[in-house]
């Protein structure tokens, strides 16, 4: 579906960069997670987890907007009728309700933690670690279905 026009080509290519920016910011998060769960020091704790919210996070909500202007623009072939298109949709809901109500709640407690206490605590690490996961595998299984198009 590729150079069907112009507009296309052009969200097409801010929605794969959005998608490896989501998925850059979640391995980054992962990784200062996992530096909590293994007992960093607080300087490091303190420098991974600024008191601010995580809107980097959230360039994730950019994937079903571009998505849909593709959808709009790009003929038969992209069209909500498809099943992928569909599945794309769904994982998106749970993948962004699973960033909005398990990750970015857990992942602020812990810099309140970190810069209330000096440190947060070994095992709320191991479970922004878990909950990352969820949300990797979430997006793992979009790129996928992408892919396939099935």
């Amino acid at each position: 579906m590729i150079a069907t026009s112009v507009t296309y080509d052009v969200v097409l290519l801010i929605h794969v960069m959005a998608a490896v920016a989501t998925l850059i910011v979640l391995i980054v998060m992962r990784w200062s997670a996992r530096l909590v769960a293994r007992g960093a020091d607080a300087q490091t704790q303190r420098a991974r987890f600024p008191a601010r919210r995580n809107w980097a996070a959230r360039v994730m909500h950019l994937i079903p907007i571009t998505g849909v202007i593709m959808v709009a623009s790009g003929g038969h072939d992209v069209s909500m009728g498809h099943p992928w298109v569909i599945v794309g949709i769904v994982i998106y809901l749970a993948a962004a309700g699973h960033l909005e109500a398990r990750v970015l709640p857990l992942e602020r407690s812990i810099g309140e933690m970190i810069h209330r206490d000096g440190a947060a605590d070994a095992q709320q690490g191991k479970k922004l670690v878990t909950t990352i996961d969820v949300l990797l595998a979430l997006v793992a299984v979009a790129f996928v279905v992408m892919l396939v198009q099935f």
